[in-house]
């Protein structure tokens, strides 16, 4: 899979700003470019940045980022609409109760913690996604979707999207695996956590969206019976999404 030179937009303020196109989907049929970017978070644009952003449209921007997180880090970026829909951060809740327990926070249990998180996004938190496809069937407007890093809530997002218009699973996970070459992990005045398991938590590993699309496969056999029940995307939704996204 080659790296486009476009695919990152490489923003001051936002490490992680990457377009979706380029990738073979059903047909033979190329994803767009410029219509469908995946982002960390947008509070540090620079002005320079927001003015990438008006001279290529994107009017648009979906923030899974759950509610604290939104209110302490909020942006305003001219001309773009914010939809907010959050799904809320669970790791650091569940690590400092394993600290309260007694348990020693190792790199695996930070794994089998994302892990879990990674299937609530698919039984718990398929409203959001749902909420995001009816958007992106409703106008093909440039749009951006976003969290805090850009690399959990909207790595899955942009997986459901990729496989929606029959982009390979192998062709995702490596889309979903670049977050390491481009996010930047924040500076942390005071980690409440080894460097090991930070190292596990600000990165993306293939095991963690496995586990969210193995459980798609094992609970609801496979991707288009997802789709169509949790998220309502069916045959014609996606022939829809197609017909918006894909190019000969």
């Amino acid at each position: 899979m080659p790296l486009h030179p476009d695919r990152s937009l490489a923003l001051t303020g936002a490490s992680n700003f990457r377009d979706l196109g380029g990738y073979q989907g059903s047909g033979g049929r190329t994803v767009r470019w410029r219509k469908l970017f995946r982002s960390d978070h947008l509070a540090a644009l620079t002005p320079d940045d927001a003015r990438t952003l008006g001279a290529l449209g994107v009017g648009r921007a979906f923030d899974f980022r759950g509610t604290t997180e939104r209110a302490a880090v909020p942006y305003d970026v001219a001309g773009v609409a914010q939809y907010s829909l959050p799904i809320e951060p669970t790791v650091v809740q569940r690590m400092k109760a394993l600290a309260e327990a007694g348990e020693q926070i190792t790199p695996e249990h930070a794994v089998q913690l994302m892990q879990q998180t990674y299937r609530a996004f698919v039984h718990d938190n398929a409203g959001r996604f749902a909420t995001l496809f009816q958007h992106l069937l409703d106008s093909d407007a440039p749009l951006v979707f976003h969290c805090t890093a850009g690399k959990d809530r909207t790595g899955f997002a942009a997986a459901l999207i990729l496989m929606a218009l029959g982009v390979p699973r192998d062709v995702v996970m490596r889309d979903y695996l670049l977050t390491n070459d481009f996010y930047r992990m924040p500076v942390l005045a005071d980690p409440r956590a080894p460097k090991e398991v930070l190292n596990v938590l600000w990165r993306v590993q293939e095991d963690f969206l496995n586990a969210a699309l193995d459980a798609v496969d094992a609970d609801y056999g496979g991707m288009p019976i997802y789709l169509e029940r949790e998220l309502r995307v069916g045959e014609a939704e996606r022939r829809r999404l197609e017909a918006l996204y894909l190019v000969s």
